[in-house]
């Protein structure tokens, strides 16, 4: 019988027969009686206000070593919570839940001492980070047993407060799930995005604090703090708490689903800040991941040292896997931008954990460098002539067809691994689709290993908009489905909220480009329903104006046009208002940009009927017919060309002869409309003319700045002269 439809007739069956066990001192001690000895109690105090020889070799090496510094200023933090809490008895703790003996940790690790003094090439800093790794993380046996009444867990004391477990061992109820199912947001605060003035994020819940100020590793895990910073000093940084990097990784590590369509990609000026972004989803998949492995791994510990109770140790205590193992997707446009990315996440993972990368020289092969080309792909083109970003954009492999699974084990990175043992899926929008669709037409395929992501990053938005965003939106729509299969051993363990159906409330979202549009905001509004609530960042624009070298009229029209009939008024407004003019002159050099690919296609029908001198330049025009076009239309014989945006994206050519121009619609790029308006020749009755309506307002202020975008929209009068 399929595993979803064993699911569909009685979801939580499985965990009705099992009571969950109450809390113990140690995972794997009996059960003791509540009525403890107060001698004991005393004892264990005691125990904590003791300082441990441990602490006083961490005292003395810290003043050499930076990495025994933080071990004892951390172990000095611990002992300071303790000591507070067991003072105002606000909470009950016991000595495992905070830190271990060196042989718990061991037992929990799978590793014993005698292991440990074997372990090759661990140098005495690593020894002590690896012990920081198991003294730092909560006790999950604690956690997963205070999740009580349907109540998220809280914990009072800091040094176990992970947003990773807050946030997934959260059960919905059914009002919050009615509500998300709602899909109304509504911000209600702001705060400046602290290194730009004209920036700021707004978010639907209470402000959030980036950082607990008593965490000295902002959320992460010891090592790949560790890693991270030293990277970072290595590229020349000096104050990382201040970084964009740390910024937006306290921002992301909020669990809350993101908006960021206002950064600077890698290929233009100041791409500086795309590389810090990277960095910090990179780190929150990677801390994810290892949070997640961790956590299965001393369960899978601690169940197998007590596997006659298994039974009833299988309670709530050790619910900690989904449907299937990966936990996190990055969707990318090109081959290029995931061999950089794979690239980082490698480097960003401690070198104990990357001992050996596996299939790197095939991933190098198939990734690394641009094929002449692949069927299905644009055709590479010279490109000496062309722009600086443009250049940067499309060097390398440019294929929209890719996708490849990673699993982290304790040592290595195997790339192209199976996608159902992967922890991380990289792979484009267009290949996907493709994997869907294979998947709904071939029998016994599936895409099952999409029910379990929590994570998903979506990076370079702006240029997956230039491909084919409802490719995207049908990758969203099928993730996190129920399974039509079992693809694990132990379903024992799957979380209660996997089997309720409610994964797509606990997916975290990123977006991330450096425009947004109406399909990017129709995508986040309805298709990213996280419980935990959505942050944006919105912006000033000042408009790109002042890059137009030619002293040109420019006359804007606005189309007072509602939503549901803006297409169809400015098609009107075409054909009756400028099209007779334009069949009326004498005059060629007129060239229409359009953005949208069937207004192109409802023009050229519009064009062909009217019997009108035109030629085409579109994306999928050939490279011989476009050489054909371009000669025409300089030379005279084609009195009108029509150009799309997506062809100005992937090729920039230089379009010569145009006197006239107009745009039909506003480009979505802002730096387009300056390049294509730099393009007309200089005669004397060059002009230029552009429509637009409300619909067009996130292009308009892009293009005119934020201040005249608003006029424009407001004015009474609908015409307005730039020049």
């Amino acid at each position: 019988m399929p595993f979803k439809k064993e699911l569909d007739n009685n979801p939580r069956k499985r965990h009705q027969s099992f009571e969950k066990p109450r809390r113990n001192q140690s995972p794997s001690s009996s059960e003791t009686s509540s009525d403890e000895p107060s001698s004991t109690i005393i004892a264990q105090e005691s125990l904590y206000n003791q300082e441990s020889c441990f602490e006083h070799l961490l005292s003395a090496l810290g003043s050499s070593d930076e990495p025994y510094a933080q071990a004892y200023k951390r172990r000095m933090h611990i002992t300071n919570v303790v000591e507070s809490i067991n003072e105002s008895e606000e909470a009950e703790i016991t000595e495992s839940s905070v830190f271990c003996h060196i042989e718990d940790l061991d037992a929990d690790s799978g590793t014993t001492s005698s292991d440990r003094g074997q372990t090759e090439g661990n140098s005495p800093s690593q020894l002590i980070e690896d012990r920081l790794e198991d003294i730092l993380e909560p006790s999950d046996s604690y956690i997963e047993n205070s999740t009580e009444n349907n109540e998220a867990v809280t914990l009072n004391y800091s040094i176990n407060k992970s947003n990773f477990h807050c946030h997934l061992n959260h059960v919905l109820t059914k009002t919050e799930v009615d509500e998300l199912m709602r899909k109304i947001w509504k911000y209600k605060w702001e705060m400046p995005i602290f290194y730009s003035s004209t920036s700021k994020w707004k978010g639907t819940v209470e402000c959030f604090q980036e950082d607990d100020g008593n965490d000295i590793y902002y959320g992460l895990k010891v090592k790949l703090y560790n890693n991270w910073l030293d990277l970072y000093k290595e590229s020349g940084g000096d104050d990382f708490s201040s970084s964009r990097q740390r910024h937006f990784f306290s921002i992301f590590n909020t669990y809350l689903d993101v908006m960021h369509c206002n950064k600077k990609g890698f290929y233009a000026k100041g791409g500086d800040e795309d590389s810090s972004i990277m960095d910090a989803y990179i780190m929150h998949i990677l801390n994810h991941v290892y949070r997640t492995r961790t956590l299965v791994t001393k369960n899978d510990a601690k169940l197998s040292k007590n596997q006659e109770q298994t039974e009833m140790l299988h309670g709530g205590a050790f619910l900690d896997r989904g449907f299937t193992r990966p936990k996190a997707l990055i969707l990318l446009p090109f081959r290029s931008i995931a061999f950089h990315v794979v690239k980082r996440l490698i480097q960003l993972t401690p070198s104990s954990n990357r001992a050996n990368v596996e299939n790197f020289d095939r991933f190098s092969k198939e990734f690394g460098a641009a094929n002449e080309k692949d069927e299905g792909d644009n055709e590479v083109l010279p490109n000496g002539a062309k722009p600086a970003d443009f250049k940067l954009l499309f060097s390398g492999n440019i294929s929209q067809e890719f996708m490849i699974g990673i699993k982290f084990t304790k040592k290595n990175i195997k790339l192209y691994n199976d996608f159902y043992s992967s922890d991380l899926i990289v792979a484009s929008p267009v290949q996907l689709v493709q994997e869907i669709g294979k998947a709904e037409a071939e029998k016994g395929k599936d895409v099952d290993y999409l029910s379990s992501i929590e994570l998903l990053i979506i990076d370079h938005a702006d240029i997956i908009t230039m491909q084919n965003w409802s490719h995207l939106n049908s990758v969203l729509e099928k993730m996190n489905e129920i399974p039509s299969e079992q693809h694990i051993s132990d379903v024992m363990r799957i979380r209660p909220w996997y089997l309720d159906g409610h994964v797509r409330f606990y997916r975290q979202t990123i977006l991330l480009g450096s425009f947004q549009n109406q399909d990017i905001n129709a995508t986040f509004n309805n298709l990213c329903l996280n419980y935990k609530g959505k942050i944006k960042s919105v912006s000033d624009h000042k408009g790109v104006l002042p890059k137009i070298l030619l002293p040109m009229r420019q006359v804007f029209k606005r189309l007072n046009s509602s939503i549901v009939d803006a297409d169809e008024d400015r098609f009107s407004h075409f054909s009756k208002e400028i099209f007779p003019k334009i069949k009326d002159s004498l005059e060629g050099g007129i060239m229409i940009f359009i953005s949208c690919y069937f207004q192109f296609l409802r023009i050229r029908n519009f064009l062909r009927a009217q019997n009108a001198s035109f030629c085409l330049l579109g994306e999928y025009t050939k490279q011989a017919d476009i050489s054909r076009a371009r000669g025409w239309f300089f030379d005279g014989k084609k009195k009108i060309m029509l150009y799309t945006e997506r062809a100005h994206f992937y090729h920039r050519y230089k379009i010569r002869g145009i006197r006239n121009l107009i745009f039909y619609s506003l480009p979505e790029r802002k730096e387009f409309y300056p390049e294509v308006l730099n393009m007309v020749d200089g005669a004397k009755s060059m002009s230029c003319s552009v429509i637009f309506s409300q619909l067009d307002t996130m292009r308009l202020e892009r293009i005119v700045g934020s201040t005249s975008s608003k006029k424009m929209l407001t004015s009474d009068k609908d015409i307005f002269v730039f020049c």
